[in-house]
């Protein structure tokens, strides 16, 4: 649309199904250009992407045409499908529901690359649930416990 401008900078975050750590080291490289061409064919830059073996973080310039849960949905399903389809885990292979999506600044930029960069020296010093607990805090986002992230019923 003529004379609309933006800056939306937003950071997410995903975990796979139960925070299995089924994101392999083999192929986790091409999920993240897997997962990078579905946010750029949808009119958004990708910023930053890494993941560990449970979880992902991406960072994103968001093309403010398409919601954030509509964009998210899309990576989750299509990146779901292409994982099965290319039978990348000895079992089906989901994305856990929800995500944690956060709105930073244009001066922020470099510090959350960074972060996202730095993922597995983070995650020697903090879980992936002590992080994302951190962050929702960090952002005053009241929780409920029940619903961050849930583990296989026993």
């Amino acid at each position: 649309m003529a004379n609309t401008y933006t800056q939306l900078y937003i950071h997410c975050v995903f975990a796979v199904k139960y925070r299995a750590a089924m994101l392999n080291n083999a192929w986790d490289e091409r999920l993240r250009f897997y997962i990078s061409a579905i946010v750029q064919n949808n009119g958004h830059k990708m910023i930053a992407i890494n993941n560990m073996p449970d979880h992902l973080h991406c960072f994103i310039g968001l093309n403010p045409n398409q919601s954030i849960s509509d964009i998210l949905r899309l990576i989750k399903s299509d990146s779901s499908e292409w994982i099965n389809n290319e039978r990348l885990t000895n079992h089906k292979f989901h994305w856990q529901k929800g995500y944690g999506a956060f709105s930073h600044s244009r001066s922020q930029i470099n510090q959350v690359v960074q972060y996202i960069h730095n993922q597995q020296e983070h995650h020697s010093k903090i879980s992936f649930l002590e992080e994302y607990k951190k962050m929702l805090n960090d952002f005053g986002i009241e929780y409920d416990e029940r619903y961050i992230f849930s583990l296989p019923a026993e």
